[in-house]
């Protein structure tokens, strides 16, 4: 038993309440120190719920802006309309904004008809949500997060603009899933704004959200993109900026491993995600996941994470996954990934 002095910080976030617990990393069990905090990050995402609110509603953030209206940047456009938040989201063609706000009014619709949220907010949502084509359309915003494809050059570029036409005030979010997000602030005039606020897919039911604290980020920006999550109702982690951060890092030997049991035969893509359904509690196999983020994304948050730690074998991406790449089959998006879609 080490004493208080002896134990190490938490690998990610520097907590100093930590225990020793056990993972499965590739083929052996890890055992290593982590805090209470991030151990519970996988309960977030095997269990579906939200965290309790902030006993006093905070005023703060009001208005966000949401680059890139894709599937993430819809779905975090959504988790911010039915909350009661005024939204701006931006694309860079009037008809893909046309097309994906119109999915988002229509997703709401189905939330409202299953009962999860009322027909007042509903109708606040359809009322709160504005689309535009120009970036000058985010300024005077309390928050502006981007959700564009994970190419760190467009991220950059994004980031300049961002900060250019935006109030020294206005809180600038990545929801990137692997790049370093002091590497962004730092080519900011106010780098200590910026902050990661990783989302996950489905972005409108998952209530876990990695807060990514840059080695600029002020703590002004943490505790008010925390707050803003717990008015929401979501289950925010504050976690150091490291390769991977929590969830993904955690999640490459769940996503690694599954590959290796269907390429050596060991069981069918269907027969694994059943049973992790069943016997293990999450709401979706690792197949059905990769289908529904994207194989290709998938993909390269592994190629990111196997590079960014010097080449380790565990993070090293399955051949399987680049073939199914390069046969265009990425998952739902395309129609077709591991399961068939109509």
């Amino acid at each position: 038993m080490l004493s208080e002095k002896e134990k190490p910080i938490c690998p990610f976030c520097d907590g100093k309440n930590v225990e020793l617990y056990s993972s499965f990393g590739t083929a052996q069990l890890v055992r290593q120190y982590y805090c209470q905090n991030c151990k519970t990050v996988f309960e977030s995402i095997r269990w579906s719920g939200t965290a309790d609110a902030s006993p006093e509603q905070t005023q703060g953030i009001q208005t966000v802006g949401v680059v890139g209206s894709g599937t993430m940047g819809s779905g975090i456009a959504q988790t911010f309309l039915q909350s009661g938040l005024s939204v701006t989201l931006y694309d860079i063609e009037d008809e893909i904004l046309e097309s994906n706000s119109r999915n988002i009014i229509t997703n709401i619709e189905k939330m409202k008809v299953k009962g999860k949220i009322t027909p007042e907010q509903a109708e606040s949502a359809n009322r709160n949500l504005k689309v535009s084509t120009k970036l000058t359309d985010l300024s005077g915003l309390d928050l502006i997060i981007e959700a564009v494809p994970e190419i760190k050059s467009l991220k950059i570029e994004l980031f300049k603009k961002l900060d250019a036409v935006s109030d020294p005030e206005t809180i600038l979010a990545t929801n990137t899933s692997s790049f370093s997000v002091t590497e962004f602030a730092a080519n900011l005039n106010h780098p200590q704004r910026m902050i990661g606020i990783h989302f996950f897919n489905p972005a409108p039911l998952m209530p876990l959200i990695e807060i990514v604290k840059s080695q600029l980020t002020d703590q002004t920006t943490i505790d008010r993109t925390r707050d803003l999550f717990l008015q929401i109702k979501k289950r925010p982690v504050i976690c150091k900026d490291t390769p991977g951060y929590i969830v993904n890092r955690i999640a490459r030997s769940f996503y690694n491993e599954s590959l290796r049991i269907v390429d050596e035969g060991l069981a069918t893509h269907e027969k694994v995600d059943r049973i992790m359904k069943k016997a293990g509690g999450f709401k979706m196999g690792p197949f059905e996941l990769q289908d529904l983020i994207g194989i290709d994304i998938n993909y390269n948050t592994t190629q990111s994470l196997f590079d960014n730690f010097q080449s380790e074998s565990r993070f090293k991406p399955h051949y399987l996954q680049k073939e199914m790449i390069l046969a265009n089959r990425l998952g739902r998006k395309t129609g077709k990934g591991f399961y068939k879609y109509e």
